[in-house]
């Protein structure tokens, strides 16, 4: 399929290996992005595209906000660098006070990260360092849930359940999957399905497998999102809640999605009811403006590594990065959870999302369209695969969104939206009128 696109002029895209990216067919036909503004990217070529994903679900105030590029260039002049350990500096305590303060009561103590994926690895070390303090060292094994998505590193991997991503790399840690909640009798369901609250039980079936004595954590994602968009059932986190409780076992929340505003909500805990023991954070936290992530605690798992962490003077968890709680990185998450609030995005997306809903929804009679899943701005469409090759479809209707002024996420078997929660209804409509032409043309 031709593009239309330019490459960059003068340079060799070969020297750089893209991630998530099929290398060969993009370097044959490069989609080059060089300016955003709003909900629009602009393409080498000169075109206009309307963003279809907030970035990769990130840039939910829209790009190009002048508030957060005047706190970065601000930041960079006063303190461009800290040392993260040992040391500290204004911002990340004024950023931590901020996420303690939007974040659920019982989540209130905030370690720093630069990405979801650290987010992950930094909260499942919290879940086994936090039971050897409490003297149960045996509690290491980790639940994950089928298609779920938690980020690239080994951790994350590990719990993850999407297969693509586990199959290349061998062994990982030592986890099991709960069933994914992409039920059938749930097909074209809009908002949180009715069928599948049962399938939380499955943790007890673990926990008689392997005994509660052996698991630390359950980590989910509140909905699943890169997975395809999969809202959990009504009650499902609720269950999943009470068993946790039950059992002893931590619960975590992958919300590096649902963070601040996708749901209709500040977190997919609150949208929810639901509050986890350890919940992760990146994305919108800085509007994808720069890498920062973030885990928050209960204060029942902070003050057990400082009760049990030997004289004040020793280090309680051995963990953190270079970049963790970056001064240009809280500067620009303090500016993005300004606008955040000031805004009202949640606020913004609970108003729209019904229109969102109606329009993605009104794509389920066109060709090819098995499924149709939403919550909040987020939603997703399951295509009919070729034979032997599931994702094929999703790249060719994306191929065509894009030539037409659109760009979409495609993976696996799906095509995903997650709209900037600025986006007007009138470029909502028209972004699924462009979906509804490129499924026509695939027919």
């Amino acid at each position: 399929m031709a593009t239309t696109t330019t490459p960059i002029t003068g340079v060799d895209l070969d020297s750089y290996w893209m991630p998530f990216t099929g290398n060969r067919q993009f370097k044959a036909e490069p989609r080059i992005i060089v300016g955003a503004d709003g909900w629009y990217y602009q393409s080498a070529d000169g075109r206009k595209i309307l963003d279809g994903l907030s970035g990769l679900w990130c840039c939910g105030a829209g790009h190009n906000r002048s508030e957060l590029a005047q706190a970065i260039a601000a930041q960079a002049q006063e303190l461009d660098y800290a040392p993260a350990f040992q040391f500290g500096h204004p911002k990340a305590f004024q950023l931590a006070q901020k996420l303690r303060d939007l974040t659920p009561p019982g989540l209130e103590h905030v370690f720093f990260t630069n990405s979801g994926s650290e987010s992950t690895e930094t909260s499942l070390k919290i879940a086994r360092g936090y039971w050897r303090q409490k003297g149960q060292p045996g509690k290491t094994r980790l639940i994950g849930r089928a298609k779920g998505y938690h980020g690239v590193n080994f951790g994350g991997i590990s719990v993850g359940g999407i297969g693509a991503n586990r199959k290349l790399f061998g062994a990982t840690l030592e986890t099991d999957h709960l069933s994914h909640t992409l039920l059938p009798e749930n097909r074209f369901t809009r908002g949180m399905p009715e069928q599948g609250a049962a399938l939380a039980d499955e943790l007890d079936e673990l926990v008689a497998l392997h005994d509660a004595s052996n698991i630390a954590a359950v980590i989910v994602e509140p909905f699943a999102g890169s997975g395809g968009v999969i809202p959990p059932p009504l009650g499902y986190l609720q269950r999943l809640r009470e068993l946790c409780d039950k059992h002893d076992i931590l619960l975590i929340f992958d919300e590096v999605i649902t963070g601040f505003g996708r749901c209709g909500a500040t977190t997919g805990a609150e949208f929810f009811g639901v509050t986890p023991d350890i919940a992760n954070f990146a994305k919108q936290l800085t509007n994808g403006v720069i890498p920062m992530g973030a885990v928050v605690v209960s204060p029942e798992i902070y003050q057990t590594f400082m009760a049990t962490g030997g004289p004040d003077y020793m280090v309680e968890f051995p963990h953190g990065y270079t970049y963790s709680g970056h001064p240009i990185a809280c500067a620009a998450g303090l500016a993005a959870l300004e606008i955040f609030e000031k805004e009202d995005l949640a606020g913004q997306v609970a108003a729209k999302a019904g229109h969102f809903e109606d329009c993605i929804h009104g794509l389920a009679n066109h060709p090819h369209v098995l499924d149709v899943r939403n919550i909040g701005f987020a939603g997703a469409l399951t295509l009919a695969a070729y034979d032997g090759e599931p994702a094929r479809r999703p790249y060719e209707v994306a191929m065509w969104c894009w030539q037409r002024g659109l760009y979409v996420r495609y993976g696996g078997d799906t095509l995903q939206f997650g709209p900037a929660f600025v986006m007007d209804n009138a470029d909502v409509a028209e972004m699924f009128n462009i979906v509804g032409d490129a499924l026509r043309a695939a027919a």
